[in-house]
């Protein structure tokens, strides 16, 4: 006997098809024997989603959080222009010169790149410090491999301390509508302990290496990167101070005030428009986008909401934070950060919740060198000037460092519901 398959039926076949394998492609970095990475993965599952379910482009458009996808452009462009002045890389050498110690540059380290990278996008600051850590652990005659994990893992930790510090927390902050402050008064002291907590580890790790040689001084060239720019370095950091203040005194919309600040930014005499844009992650930004199309479908079948609830019933619920966390870190970790938060948050609601995920989405980005854009850009940049990072290295180091991360937060919100 055959049973006879509706319109709405194949389209919902068709729809669990696609999503399965979209996120087949976020697990595995891309589809095999393709030329398809994440972002391709994600713009090709959004189109079949668009032709199986007989949307028009509107309808497939509304299904995209516009507010971030402007929020995340806006902030790529201020990043742009820090860059292009030079001024990651000033920093670093700023630093270096001045810390000549390994417990205290590894301090200074940490502490600037977590800063740079709450609030200038914690993949744009690996993409500039990793060429200058690098040269500065050859003149020393250093291993840079620790140092450079130490550099992403303080990068995903500090990018955790604001809801513009890396695109998962930009998501969150503009869907849940999450106040700026309130955000980073509640994220940044587990944040600030879990750095200093990495700067205790990391000293254990340099205890075991073996003593400084000069080996490497003969590899340094010139440090990589544009000349350092008082100006153009100056009116970044001048924009990124009114925009944290609007951000955090204000009800203003975020997007919108980012915007504009990257409109001012743009009108330059000395820096082309063409060098902006050229720095601009439009693939994370298609990424965003296809995932938002493809979620969106998904979200339609409701079975989705069918799988939370079965959850619910046999004890597992995601209001609760450790669930939470265990569920985005495991998630996090499968598919990436970015395109699991996509999939808890139409089930979250408050904003406990909200910095909830932020936290254990971003952690988890150290287990392991997948886990996040900034491990893979700190190992890419590393590989060009002969440094070989590999997932053991990344391990033996970011490991520890997400559970030392993952315990602070546990044990933070313990003491919270102490003094509650």
């Amino acid at each position: 006997m055959s049973f006879p398959l509706h319109g709405a039926d194949v389209a919902h076949i068709g729809t669990m098809l696609i999503f399965a394998l979209v996120y087949l492609g976020m697990f595995l970095g891309g589809l095999p024997r393709t030329g398809l990475d994440r972002s391709g993965v994600a713009v090709l599952g959004a189109i079949a989603m668009i032709a199986v379910n007989g949307w028009s482009i509107g309808e497939a458009a509304a299904t995209i959080d516009l507010p971030t996808i402007v929020l995340l452009f806006a902030f790529m462009l201020l990043s742009a222009q820090m860059r292009l002045g030079g001024f990651y890389g000033a920093v670093t050498r700023a630093v270096a010169l001045r810390a000549r110690h390994a417990p205290t540059l590894m301090a200074a380290l940490l502490a600037v790149v977590a800063a740079l990278s709450a609030v200038f996008s914690n993949d744009v600051v690996c993409l500039a410090v990793t060429p200058v850590v690098v040269r500065v652990a050859w003149r020393r005659g250093w291993d840079p491999v620790p140092w450079l994990v130490a550099v992403a893992c303080a990068a995903n930790i500090g990018s955790a301390a604001t809801l513009i510090g890396n695109p998962q927390n930009m998501l969150i902050g503009s869907v849940l509508g999450l106040p700026f402050g309130a955000y980073t008064a509640a994220a940044l002291p587990p944040v600030a302990l879990a750095l200093l907590a990495l700067w205790g580890w990391m000293m254990l790790v340099l205890r075991r290496l073996p003593p400084p040689s000069g080996a490497g001084a003969a590899r340094v060239d010139d440090d990589a990167g544009p000349p350092f720019n008082v100006w153009q370095s100056g009116k970044g950091l001048a924009v990124a101070v009114a925009l944290l203040a609007i951000f955090v005194a204000t009800d203003w919309p975020h997007e919108v005030v980012a915007l504009v600040a990257a409109g001012v930014l743009l009108l330059s005499r000395r820096l082309h428009s063409a060098q902006f844009m050229g720095l601009v992650d439009w693939p994370l930004l298609l990424l965003f986008m296809g995932l938002f199309v493809v979620n969106g479908a998904f979200e339609r079948t409701g079975v989705a909401a069918q799988a939370v609830a079965w959850l619910a019933q046999h004890g597992v619920h995601l209001r609760e934070p450790t669930v939470l966390a265990v569920v985005g870190v495991a998630l996090s970790n499968l598919v990436s950060n970015v395109p699991a938060v996509m999939l808890l948050l139409p089930h979250l609601s408050s904003p406990d919740q909200g910095v909830t995920l932020a936290l254990a989405s971003t952690y988890a980005g150290n287990l392991l060198l997948v886990g996040s854009i900034a491990n893979l850009i700190v190992a890419d940049l590393a590989a060009r000037d002969g440094v070989r990072l590999d997932w053991r290295r990344h391990a033996a180091i970011g490991v520890p460092a997400t559970v030392l991360s993952l315990l602070i937060w546990w044990a933070w919100r313990w003491v919270q519901a102490a003094w509650a």
